[in-house]
C-alpha cells in the first residue's frame, strides 16, 4: 500500500544555542542575561538569576549508541543538529521528517524559568528575545521546515496576550502553555474570575494552538518519593489526563451561539493517546449520570458547585466531553501500538506523530519508517492526516516541498 513518505513532528525540542541572550539583550543587561558557564563539578550549565540549569545528557541522546544519566561538560560535545537549524534540516531530512515543532530546554517547555525570576520587567525581555529568535533565525533559516512556538508572560495574561498578537504577526504559529497552571502556583483553568481569558482570546482570535507539554506544570506524576524512575517514566501521561479532563470541564471550550472561543485548538504533547476514548468515555459518563452537578445552587462543606456557576454564566453544557475534544484538542504520539490500532476511536482528525528528537526516547533516526509501522493498514488518506495533514491545518502551517 502507498504510503507517505514524509511526516511532521509536532513535538520535538531545542537545545538553546550558548550565545541566544548575551548577543541580544542591550549591552547593560549581559552580565545578568542567561549564559552558560561551568560548575566546580566540571558540569556545563545555564546560569540566570537562581536558575542553575545543567544539560542532561539524556536530552541529547537521540541517535546516539549509548544512552546514561549525566551532564554534559561543553557545548563541544554536542553535535551541532542540536542547536543549529540548517544542521537540524540535515537530519530530518535522513529522519524523513519534513516539519518540526520544538519545545525550549532552559525557558523550560512554558516559560516556566522567567516565570521564577525576581525581575519580571527583564524577564519578558528575555522572552521576547527567545520568541523573536525562535520566529527569526530558527524557523527563519529553513523556511517551512520549522512551526515557530512561542512562550509568554505567565504572571500577566493582558502582557501575554500582547506577546501572543506581536508573534502572530511576526509569523509564529503555536504557543506554549501549561499542562496545570495552578501546580505553578497560577490560577487554574476554572478560576471564577477568569484569569487567563485574554489569552485565551488572543489564541482564539490569532488561530494559534496552545501546546502543553507533559512536565509544563514543573511536577511529574509519582506514586512515593523513593518510586525509581522507570515508574515517573512510565506515569508520565498521567499529567495530560489531568489536563485533558481539565479542559472539557472548564467551560472554555463550550460551543454554541454564544461561544467566546469557537476557534480555541488545545494539543496535549508527549502523552500518547490510547488512553483518550476511556477518559473520554467516563467524562461522558460523569454528565450523564449526575447531571446535579451543573447546578449553581448545591453547597458542600468541601465548596460550591462551581461548573454552573463558571460555564459561560451558568449554561449548562450543551455538548459532551467527547464532542468537546473532537472540537478543540489534539493528542500526540510516537510509540503507542495500542492508540494507533484504534485511531477510529481516539479520532483520526486528532491526532498527530512526534519524534521528540533530540531526546532518549526519540524515534530518531527511524521516524518515518516507525510511523509506517504503526498506521500500517490504514488507507493512505487516514495516514496522511496522522503523519503531514492534521498538523498543517490545526497549526495553519504552509511545509516547504520536500527536499528530494
Amino acid at each position: 500500500m502507498e504510503q507517505p513518505q514524509w511526516m511532521i513532528s509536532v513535538d520535538d525540542h531545542i537545545i538553546e544555542p550558548p550565545d541566544l541572550w548575551i548577543d541580544r539583550v542591550p549591552r547593560a543587561d549581559r552580565e545578568r542575561a542567561p549564559q552558560t558557564k561551568v560548575g566546580e563539578m566540571g558540569y556545563l550549565f545555564w546560569n540566570y538569576e537562581s536558575a542553575h540549569s545543567p544539560i542532561a545528557k539524556s536530552t541529547v541522546e537521540a541517535g546516539q549508541s549509548t544512552k546514561e544519566l549525566g551532564y554534559i561538560s561543553s557545548y563541544d560535545e554536542l553535535l551541532p543538529r542540536f542547536y543549529d537549524p540548517v544542521a537540524r534540516t540535515e537530519v530530518m531530512d535522513k529522519d524523513g521528517v519534513l516539519a518540526s515543532m520544538c519545545f525550549p530546554m532552559f525557558p523550560r517547555f512554558c516559560g516556566q524559568t522567567f516565570y521564577e525570576a525576581k525581575d519580571r520587567e527583564f524577564a519578558y525581555v528575555c522572552i521576547k528575545v527567545y520568541n523573536d529568535w525562535v520566529i527569526d533565525e530558527w524557523a527563519g533559516a529553513a523556511p517551512g521546515r520549522f512551526i515557530p512556538l512561542i512562550i509568554m508572560p505567565l504572571w500577566d495574561p493582558q502582557l501575554a496576550a500582547r506577546e501572543i498578537e506581536r508573534c502572530a504577526d511576526k509569523g509564529a504559529k503555536a504557543i506554549s502553555f501549561s499542562e496545570n497552571p495552578a501546580k505553578l502556583g497560577l490560577p487554574s483553568l476554572h478560576d471564577v474570575n477568569n484569569y487567563w481569558d485574554p489569552v485565551l482570546s488572543a489564541a482564539n482570535d490569532t488561530g494559534m494552538p496552545l501546546c502543553t507539554h507533559f512536565g509544563s506544570s514543573s511536577s511529574m506524576p509519582r506514586t512515593s518519593d523513593d518510586a525509581p524512575l522507570f515508574v515517573v517514566g512510565s506515569l508520565a501521561p498521567v499529567n495530560l489526563i489531568f489536563s485533558l479532563v481539565d479542559w472539557v470541564f472548564s467551560g472554555k471550550l463550550i460551543d454554541g451561539d454564544q461561544s467566546r472561543y469557537p476557534d480555541l485548538k488545545v494539543c496535549l504533547s508527549e502523552g500518547g493517546i490510547g488512553w483518550i476514548p476511556y477518559i473520554l468515555e467516563r467524562c461522558d459518563l460523569q454528565v450523564a449520570k449526575r447531571p446535579y452537578l451543573q447546578e449553581k445552587d448545591w453547597k458542600t462543606e468541601a465548596g460550591t458547585g462551581r461548573l454552573g456557576e463558571i460555564v459561560d454564566g451558568g449554561r449548562r453544557m450543551e455538548v459532551l466531553p467527547s464532542e468537546i475534544f473532537r472540537r478543540h484538542i489534539y493528542g500526540c504520539f510516537i510509540d503507542d501500538d495500542f492508540g494507533a490500532r484504534h485511531l477510529e476511536e481516539v479520532g483520526v482528525d486528532n491526532v498527530m506523530l512526534e519524534a521528540d528528537f533530540p531526546h532518549g526516547d526519540s524515534s530518531f533516526p527511524d521516524s518515518l519508517s516507525n510511523a509506517h509501522r504503526r498506521l500500517a493498514g490504514y488507507d493512505y488518506e487516514t495516514q496522511y492526516k496522522v503523519m503531514i495533514g492534521n498538523a498543517c491545518r490545526v497549526f495553519n502551517f504552509q511545509p516547504a516541498a520536500p527536499p528530494f
